[in-house]
């Protein structure tokens, strides 16, 4: 009988000595169980949290362009840098935000902080930024007086305040937990990271419906409503802290450990010049018996990390497609006509139908294989959406230049936009939902694919690592979009990515990503039979491991708020996402 076959209670096996205490069984325990009660009211709060939390990151980069070309005079290129910049250091943040309170400063200590700079950076929006038109406020007339310098001063301040802030709630409020998956097959693990981008992307949609329907009906209720929402978030985090909500994950290895193994290691081998018999590695010169610094366990799992460094690296071009949605498409969906007999379509809507792929075609993917090709859900597969997702960003872009220059044979209209009047083409805004579109297959492709080959490929002790690294890369690719542009503008002298788009060639530019997401295509299937095999450390641990390291390994895996599950063989999907 396998080690995997056991399963743990209470009754059959003590795995910390304990005294027995009498328990009051109550009829209500026999309908809910009190750790299901728990874990309920965890997963409300989180899915609230992550609703506040992705409600008002997404106010700020719906409103970023037109806020910046039409009130602060920014040129295109230079607001889809910065809606770039805000939304990398959005996503790199609660990697170094969750190393800092591990190692110096505490997980509640660090997630009041956060929760003070995000209010703060929400305020200081609302007050400065933000008021897109004077407006009345009861009897009082309100009026934005302040210089155009001082707002862009204040207007950075407040967006690097709410980075830092959303790093320090998404590293330790909304962290990836896949709890129970240790033990689990791709098939699992592929169902679990499916329903989890699901439930995530579920609050999105209703982040960005809410978003459609203020720009639509009051645009002046933003500056209320940002910093309202942020209190309330606070509000909700402060009663998970008070009630010890908030889980606590295992503490393994961290990014710094892998990046002082590669640079001692480098060092090492620099003064050395040559590998010693007992050496495989390069990497082997960071080993303590080698005269390096590190023990063997962190060598050997930088040496899995950097098996996975080529994948990582190719998650960079394909972050750099996606992200044209808040540069690029928004840009050309604001200079499209976007009045539907005499209904103006919010550029918010755009975004919610770029979510609707996901939300249909996840749970068709699941039944379908999962009653037909259960066995089908490897690694070559995981390879292939991740190719075929990559192949339908890059169709997206290519429609997206197509899209350019039909959009540009209509002839100008006047529009209302931010209580101005701007002159666009007079192309439906609607004709541009087939490039949204694709770029949702895309994501309904790619992200959990990638996620399960970050998670399986790595050891257990660097599968955080292996998630952080992903994180990290994905937002590179935001950082590599700004650079593009910024290149492509310089490079073009404004003509690829204009301040006027009837008058540039932006579909150039589309053209141009397009080609370099096909050949980031080529580049990740030479490689992709590095990844076939996902379970072959799952079954390595196990082998290695005696019966009581691995029953304290589900004890830590399944113990959640001071409650042990019993283990079966099928995961509740539901409950492990929340």
């Amino acid at each position: 009988m396998s080690v995997t076959d056991f399963t743990i209670t209470d009754e059959n096996i003590a795995l910390k000595p304990s005294i027995e205490k009498e328990k009051t069984i109550k009829y209500s325990d026999y309908l809910l169980p009190p750790y299901s009660m728990t874990k309920i009211q965890a997963g409300i709060c989180l899915l609230l949290v992550e609703l506040c939390e992705r409600f008002t990151f997404f106010e700020v980069v719906c409103n970023m362009i037109p806020f910046c070309t039409v009130k602060l005079g920014y040129s295109n290129y230079q607001a889809a840098i910065l809606n770039l910049c805000f939304i990398g250091t959005s996503i790199l943040t609660p990697v170094f935000v969750g190393w800092l309170a591990d190692v110096y400063l505490g997980r509640n200590k660090l997630v009041c902080v956060g929760l003070f700079l995000h209010f703060l950076g929400t305020a200081l929006l609302s007050v400065v930024a933000f008021p897109m038109e004077d407006f009345y406020l009861g009897p009082y007339h309100v009026v934005n007086n302040l210089p155009t310098e001082e707002q862009n001063r204040l207007f950075h301040v407040a967006l690097l305040t709410i980075s830092l802030g959303t790093g320090g709630i998404r590293a330790i409020v909304c962290p990836l937990g896949a709890y129970g998956l240790q033990e689990c097959g791709s098939q699992k693990q592929m169902s679990f990271f499916n329903w989890f981008h699901w439930l995530m992307n579920l609050t999105v949609t209703a982040a960005f419906l809410g978003i459609s329907y203020i720009q639509h009906s009051r645009p002046w209720a933003f500056v209320l409503l940002i910093p309202f929402v942020s209190a309330l978030m606070a509000l909700i985090i402060l009663h998970m802290i008070y009630y010890k909500l908030i889980y606590q994950p295992e503490k393994y290895s961290s990014p710094l450990i892998t990046f002082g193994v590669f640079v001692n290691a480098l060092k090492t081998c620099c003064l050395s010049c040559h590998l010693g018999r007992s050496m495989t590695s390069w990497l082997d010169h960071a080993k303590k018996k080698n005269g390096g610094c590190y023990s063997e366990p962190h060598v050997e799992d930088t040496k899995f990390f950097f098996t996975l460094l080529p994948f990582f690296i190719f998650q960079i071009l394909y972050r750099t497609c996606v992200m044209q949605i808040p540069s690029g498409y928004y840009l050309q969906t604001m200079n499209s006509n976007l009045n539907l007999d005499g209904f103006l379509l919010p550029i918010a809507v755009m975004n919610a139908i770029s979510i609707l792929p996901l939300l249909i075609l996840v749970p068709f993917m699941e039944c379908f294989s999962t009653c037909l090709f259960p066995w089908k859900r490897d690694g070559p597969f995981q390879s292939a959406c991740i190719i075929a997702g990559n192949l339908s960003a890059a169709l997206s872009v290519m429609v997206a230049g197509c899209f350019e220059i039909h959009r540009k044979q209509f002839p100008p209209v006047e529009q209302p936009l931010s209580a101005k009047v701007l002159t666009v083409s007079s192309m439906p805004g609607l004709h541009l939902v087939l490039q949204y579109i694709l770029l949702g297959v895309a994501e309904t492709l790619v992200n959990p694919a990638s996620s399960v080959i970050a998670y399986s490929f790595a050891p257990r002790t660097i599968r955080g690592t292996s998630m952080n690294f992903l994180t990290l890369f994905n937002g590179f690719g935001c950082y590599t979009g700004a650079l593009l542009v910024k290149l492509v503008y310089l490079i073009s002298e404004g003509n690829w990515f204009p301040n006027t788009l009837n008058k540039g060639n932006l579909e150039n530019f589309f053209f141009l990503l397009a080609s370099l997401t096909l050949l980031n295509v080529l580049g990740f299937w030479s490689v992709s039979q590095r990844y076939c095999n996902l379970n072959h450390f799952n079954a390595q641990n196990i082998s290695g491991s005696n019966l009581e390291e691995t029953l304290l390994l589900h004890e830590k895996s399944l113990k959640f708020y001071g409650s042990i599950q019993e283990i079966s063989s099928s995961i509740d999907l539901w409950e492990t996402a929340l």
